[in-house]
C-alpha cells in the first residue's frame, strides 16, 4: 500500500530513504537517456535527424508534442500506481531522448563527443554543487518560484518567436537558460520535502531529471558555440 505522508512529516529514517531513491531514480533516468540516445545515433538515418531541424514547422511540431507528453509524462509519475509512475518516468526519458538527437547529432559532428563529455561532467558539477547548497542552506527558496515561472514564459516566447522568425537566440540566451534551469534545480530540490509523500520519489526523480536535461542542453549548446 502507498501511504501519503508528506515527506517533511515523515521519520528521519523515512526521509533518508526518500531522498537515497529519489537519486537512485534520476541516476537510473540518466543512464536510460544514454542507453536510448546511443541506440537512436546509431539506427535513425541522418537524413530524418536532418528533418528535424532543418524545418522551423516541424521544430515547432516537435515541441507542441514534448509539452504535451511532457505534461503527461508528469501526471502518470505522480500517480498512486508504481507501474505508471514508472510508465511516465519511461516516457519522458524517451522523449527527451528523440529531442536530443539534432543535437547530439550535430555535437558528435564537430568534435566527436569531446563536448558531449565536457558539458555532461560541468552538468554533473553544478547539479551537485546546487544540491549542496540546497541541502545546507537554511534560506527559503521559494520566492524563485515565481521567477522560474516567468523565466519559462518568456524563454519558451523567445525560442517559439526564433523558430518561426528565424533569429538567432545567442550565447546570452543561451547563458539566462543555463541560470534558470540553475535556479529551478535550486527550488525544486529545497521544495522535495514539502511537494512530495514518501511514495511520490518517481515523480520527484522526473521533476530533477528535467532540469538536469534542461542545463545539460544549454552548457553543451555554449560549448559548441564556441567551436563553430
Amino acid at each position: 500500500m502507498m501511504t501519503n505522508i508528506l515527506v517533511a512529516h515523515a521519520k528521519d529514517v523515512e526521509k533518508a530513504d526518500f531522498y537515497k531513491k529519489t537519486y537512485l531514480h534520476v541516476a537510473l533516468a540518466i543512464l536510460a537517456f544514454i542507453a536510448v540516445e546511443t541506440v537512436l545515433i546509431n539506427t535513425v538515418p541522418a537524413e530524418i535527424i536532418g528533418l528535424m531541424f532543418a524545418q522551423k514547422y516541424t521544430w515547432l511540431l516537435i515541441i507542441g508534442a514534448f509539452w504535451l507528453a511532457s505534461i503527461l509524462a508528469n501526471k502518470w509519475s505522480l500517480s498512486q500506481s508504481r507501474s505508471t509512475q514508472y510508465l511516465g518516468l519511461g516516457a519522458y526519458v524517451f522523449i527527451e531522448a528523440i529531442i536530443f538527437l539534432p543535437l547530439i547529432y550535430i555535437a558528435i559532428a564537430q568534435a566527436g563527443g569531446v563536448v558531449i563529455y565536457q558539458a555532461a561532467m560541468l552538468t554533473i558539477a553544478m547539479f551537485a554543487g546546487i544540491s549542496v547548497v540546497a541541502f545546507t542552506s537554511k534560506k527559503d527558496f521559494s520566492f524563485l518560484r515565481n521567477i522560474i515561472v516567468i523565466g519559462g514564459f518568456i524563454a519558451l516566447g523567445l525560442i517559439v518567436g526564433g523558430a518561426i522568425f528565424g533569429f538567432n537566440l545567442g550565447l546570452w540566451f543561451s547563458v539566462g537558460m543555463v541560470i534558470l534551469a540553475s535556479a529551478t534545480i535550486l527550488y525544486q530540490t529545497s521544495k522535495l520535502k514539502d511537494a512530495y509523500t514518501t511514495d511520490q520519489y518517481v515523480g520527484a526523480s522526473l521533476q530533477l531529471f528535467a532540469s538536469i536535461m534542461l542545463l545539460f542542453w544549454y552548457i553543451l549548446r555554449i560549448l559548441m558555440s564556441r567551436r563553430s
